[in-house]
């Protein structure tokens, strides 16, 4: 595992693959969302497995309904993230995870700390709390647990960087609007859960 797994960004753009349409409230959206970002928070890489209930998650949108409200139940401007940057990010704007590359925008260094690497990377992080105290102390602990897992329990490990135990099965939805995407739920997690184990995501 690499030194800061599982705080390791993207260095490419997230490609969506899911194209879901037409429900009447955001929260609909949820499940696809869920699949689309790997059941974590696009913002500091949370996890639903390192937590009880997934209810500490919430659909985000980039661009905040008061800004933006035609576009609140636009798909392409909804991500999933923890209910902690969901607090922090309040109404304020964030960089699109499908535009910006966040791993050419932050690194997160060993002892927890995150670091910009650019303009974009400063908003990232100002904009969710990303170097709070708080944070960087919750980051630290985690990689270090990782770390020993890694080391001594790699059973742990794997379960701490896989999926939860229930996937939604993407192919049983019918969005309203329809789906752009078919072959995103096609190839839903679930989907690929049904076909033999799935893989530890660093």
């Amino acid at each position: 595992m690499s030194g800061t797994a599982p705080f390791g960004y993207p260095l490419k753009p997230h490609a969506r693959k899911h194209g879901p349409s037409g429900y009447k409230n955001w929260d609909n959206y949820r499940d696809w969302l869920r699949d689309e970002f790997d059941f974590r928070c696009v913002f500091c890489l949370r996890r639903e497995v390192w937590d009880e209930r997934r209810a500490v998650f919430a659909v985000e949108h980039l661009i905040p309904r008061k800004h933006a409200p035609d576009l609140a139940l636009d798909y392409t401007n909804l991500v999933y993230a923890c209910s902690s940057c969901n607090s922090a990010k309040s109404a304020n704007p964030a960089p699109d995870p499908c535009v910006h590359a966040y791993g050419k925008l932050v690194v997160v260094d060993p002892d927890g700390e995150i670091r910009p690497l650019n303009a974009d990377g400063k908003r990232l992080i100002r904009t969710v709390c990303l170097d709070d105290e708080e944070t960087t102390r919750w980051r630290a602990l985690w990689i270090g647990v990782l770390h020993s897992y890694a080391k001594h329990y790699p059973d742990r490990y794997r379960a701490m960087l896989s999926f939860p135990l229930i996937l939604p099965d993407l192919t049983k939805l019918a969005p309203p609007g329809g789906n752009a995407k078919p072959d995103g739920a096609i190839n839903c997690w679930h989907a690929q859960q049904s076909k033999g184990p799935l893989p530890v995501t660093e």
